[in-house]
């Protein structure tokens, strides 16, 4: 006995895209089952739907479908919709006055979903966008099939219309601008690196000195206290410069001496000027 990939509705999609794909100008092919697929292909690639259905292996469409970050339940139930859509098809075909199926909206709704999806968590190419919106059944379409379609249907004929362009405008995806991983500036200035210097810098040459300055002080970068390292090498270089010394120990002995007498003969002074 034949089973069913994932349902009846979803089933024929796919066999149906499979057998009218060299037919472009077919009715099947314009069919609405069919620009389903046409508008998940636009998304996910032709082989993240067609690979689970060779391969029989339903999880992985699912996986596949949520890749973007669509929530699992989510999928299941557009997978749920589409089939709710075939089945009001169904009844419509022995009645004289159709009904109108109101999950034609609801699908399409839940692959613009979908591609907000993908446009905030990946890169989006306006042409995919471009092409994906010309699949969907506005009345600006230049597909005479989906514009009559739309108007059989839809309650509203620019519902879609709106939708994807409000969710469009509506979801913006935020990108964070990477601050510029400034040192402390007597690091870049033992490197001979003035601060006008490195303001003109990108934050990629930034980095590559960055990289110069932990080595010059032999600090490891995946130390996870490098910043740390780095202020105590500058501190003890700060103290060794204040020190005061001519660089001969019996030199100093003499200076050191004369530093203390002339604090004493400075508090005699004062002292004597009291009294």
């Amino acid at each position: 006995m034949h089973k069913v990939f994932i349902n009846e509705a979803f089933e024929k999609a796919i066999n149906d895209y499979l057998q009218s794909s060299d037919k472009v100008q077919g009715v099947i092919y314009n069919s609405f089952l069919v620009v389903v697929i046409r508008l998940l292909k636009n998304l996910y690639g032709e082989l993240d739907l067609i690979n689970p259905y060779k391969m029989n292996d339903e999880e992985l469409l699912k996986e596949n479908l949520s890749k973007y970050g669509y929530s699992k339940f989510k999928v299941e139930l557009f997978l749920s919709n589409l089939q709710l859509f075939y089945d009001i098809e169904k009844e419509n075909q022995n009645k004289q006055i159709k009904t109108k199926n109101h999950y034609f909206i609801t699908v399409q709704k839940d692959i613009i979903d979908m591609l907000i999806c993908k446009k905030l968590n990946f890169d989006l190419k306006q042409s995919d966008v471009t092409d994906f919106y010309s699949l969907l059944y506005t009345p600006y379409s230049n597909n005479p099939l989906q514009v009559s379609y739309n108007f059989l249907n839809a309650e509203d004929v620019f519902e879609i219309d709106r939708y994807f362009k409000k969710q469009m405008k509506e979801n913006i995806k935020i990108v964070k601008v990477k601050e510029k991983p400034l040192l402390n500036v007597k690091a870049y200035e033992l490197l001979k690196y003035s601060m006008e210097d490195i303001n003109n810098m990108d934050i990629n040459e930034i980095e590559k000195v960055n990289h110069q300055v932990y080595d010059y002080f032999k600090i490891r970068e995946n130390a996870i206290n490098k910043e740390y390292l780095l202020e105590k090498a500058l501190e003890a270089i700060e103290r060794e410069n204040n020190k005061v010394t001519s660089g001969n120990g019996y030199v100093d002995i003499l200076l050191i001496m004369g530093i203390i007498c002339t604090i004493i003969m400075v508090v005699g002074i004062f002292t004597f000027i009291i009294i």
